[in-house]
């Protein structure tokens, strides 16, 4: 029993970082509606920035964390600006395709200007393991997880209660009708892409103390696209709760069924999850279809 909720406690640590990935891609898909595929590249950048801070130019952890997320900002504002501007009002299919490419481009940069700086982060804490009767819990992933809870609540209260999460709420349901009432839309996408670069700095952060930083990051986006869907593309409480489940079952895979049948079995059975799920909620557990007037 004690090796059951050990696995359980450490799959939910888990699940609270890959929440605070997610959410990233929640935000922009709850502001404009856009599929950002380039997540993981966006979090890996992140990582690697505060890790150039780090090692690179001697920096402390607070100081390298800013530095970082100054640097996504304004990555995130000169994307906004020389290619999101142009492509309002354009086809879906044209934004997914900007995001493909930006992500590849994130990748062949980040190999050139992060060369040979590594990819560790370490948080000022004791790394032990805490001892509950029979349940052991990571420290590390503990307080990884309690920041990225913090961080999750800062965020969904940015869009339920601020006049900018309003607006952005809005945007999203009828982009026309904002800007009749008044509503500057590209101003508030720009918004919405530097709040993603600075999650992206938060969640690779957390991520490389737990699990370990470095260009293959890029690929933990592969991890949260189940989440999203799972929990609905446009719900952060739908998010929480489809990182926890992805999260628990990852860990006990890892745990029971891993050491009979051989290692990797974990890193699918989110998609197993999600086409179960795709099964009876097709807009995910806590999605709702468009409505459309007949």
């Amino acid at each position: 029993m004690g090796f059951f909720l050990s696995l359980v406690i450490d799959g939910m640590l888990a699940g609270a970082i890959y929440a605070l990935i997610a959410l990233a891609f929640v935000v922009v898909y709850k502001a404009s509606r856009m599929i950002n595929f380039a997540l993981g590249e966006w979090v890996m950048f992140g990582s690697r920035l505060t890790a150039g801070g780090l090692h690179g130019f001697g920096l402390g952890l607070i100081e390298a964390v800013m530095a970082a997320c100054a640097g996504m900002v304004a990555l995130a504002m000169l994307f906004n600006r020389l290619v999101l501007r142009r492509l309002v009002g354009s086809p879906l299919i044209a934004l997914i395709m900007v995001t493909l490419g930006l992500g590849a481009l994130m990748r062949g940069s980040g190999a050139v200007l992060f060369k040979g700086i590594p990819g560790d982060i370490a948080l000022p804490i004791p790394s032990t393991t805490l001892i509950f009767g029979e349940v052991l819990v990571s420290s590390e992933k503990l307080v990884a997880a309690a920041v990225a809870a913090v961080c999750i609540a800062a965020v969904a209260w940015f869009f339920r209660r601020s006049r900018t999460g309003l607006a952005l709420r809005a945007i999203a349901d009828d982009q026309q009708v904002a800007m009749a009432v008044g509503i500057d839309v590209r101003t508030h996408f720009a918004i919405t892409w530097a709040l993603v670069g600075v999650i992206s700095v938060i969640a690779g952060c957390l991520w490389s103390f737990v699990a370990g930083g470095g260009f293959g990051m890029a690929l933990v986006g592969l991890k949260v696209f189940p989440i999203v869907i799972i929990g609905g593309l446009d719900s952060i409480a739908g998010t929480i709760v489809g990182a926890a489940i992805v999260g628990v079952l990852e860990s006990l895979t890892a745990g029971y069924i891993d050491p009979l049948i051989g290692g990797g079995f974990g890193a699918v059975v989110s998609y197993l999850v999600l086409i179960a799920v795709l099964f009876i909620r097709p807009h995910g557990l806590f999605g709702h279809p468009a409505a459309a007037r007949v």
